[in-house]
Parts: structure tokens; sequence; C-alpha cells
């Protein structure tokens, strides 16, 4: 339905497509979504793998047996979901990274909704930061604006998406005060 509506605001209101250039723009789509399913059926083959050999649960030992401050742990898994933000899709490090956390997430007593949201939050900044930035990139493409002009603003957008996520982070009411209406 949202890929329809988008068709025809951009066939109808904005008049920047038109129906000649429909297949080229179909195929490009196509090509784009089956090169993101790749990636995640690899980290999705990574994530399985690395479940079998017993990494998440090694991992959670191993992280435990240093600290068990719960709050030591958020900033960590901050840490690695900044870091795999940078240089992977958002969508990979979903699927390989939560099943590696989880038991870690579990052991530390964090709600796995307040996990899931911090984890976006996250991976959001990520993909906003060099040296992979693609959220940046096609955002800069969209906009049609140069990578310096952007770069200009970045800091005040990663100064305020950081804030957000601390505060997601240490705040846990504010992520998880919705869905503790409906449970």
């Amino acid at each position: 339905v949202a890929v329809v509506a988008a068709l025809m605001v951009g066939l109808f209101i904005y008049r920047e497509y038109d129906l000649r250039t429909l297949p080229k723009t179909l195929l490009d789509s196509a090509i784009q979504s089956a090169v993101v399913m790749v990636i995640v059926a690899a980290s999705a083959y990574m994530g399985s793998f690395l479940s079998n050999e017993q990494v998440p649960q090694r991992l959670a030992q191993a992280v435990l047996s240093l600290s068990t401050n719960r709050w030591l742990i958020l900033g960590l898994l901050n840490v690695v979901f900044l870091l795999a933000g940078m240089v992977l899709h958002s969508a990979a490090a979903i699927v390989m990274l939560t099943p590696i956390m989880m038991p870690l997430v579990r052991a530390a007593g964090i709600d796995p909704v307040h996990f899931g949201i911090m984890m976006t939050v996250n991976l959001g900044i990520g993909q906003q930061t060099p040296p992979v930035a693609s959220v940046l990139l096609t955002t800069i493409s969209i906009a049609r604006v140069t990578l310096a002009e952007v770069f200009r603003y970045l800091p005040y957008f990663l100064a305020a998406m950081v804030v957000v996520l601390l505060l997601v982070t240490y705040i846990p009411a504010l992520s998880l005060g919705l869905v503790s209406l409906v449970r």
C-alpha cells in the first residue's frame, strides 16, 4: 500500500516519475531489495552458526564474570551496537547479533523490549556515521546536497541522537512506559 501511495505521489503530485521510467525504477528497487536480503540471509546463517557453537552462552558468561552491573552491561551493549551500526546494515546487525546477545540480556535482567528499542536507536545512530554511513549517503542523494553540507550539521544531530540513546538506555521507563500499559 505504501509503495503504491508513494508511486501515485511521485507520478501525479510531484510529477518526478513517468510510466516510461517505472520498469527501470522497479528493477533498481528489486536489485536493492535482493542485496539487502542476501546480507540478511548471510547474517542469519552466521547467527545460527554462532548459536550452535554456544558463542552466545560463552559471551554471556564472560561478560557476567567481569561485571554483573546492569548499567555497565547496558553501556557495553551500546558500544557493541554503535560499532555494528557503523559497518553493518541494520537488518543484518539485528538478525546476526540478537541471538548472540539475548542470553546476556536475559542473564542481566534486561527487559527484551527495552533491549530492542535500545538496539534500534544504536543502529540508527551507527547508520549515520562513517565509515559506511549508508542512511546518511541515501539521505544525501535524496536531498541532493553535498557531503560537506551534511557534515557541517551532522555533529548536532549525532549529539541529539546520543542524548536520546542515553535517556532510552538508562531510563527504561521511557521505552517501556507505553508497553507497560498494554501488558
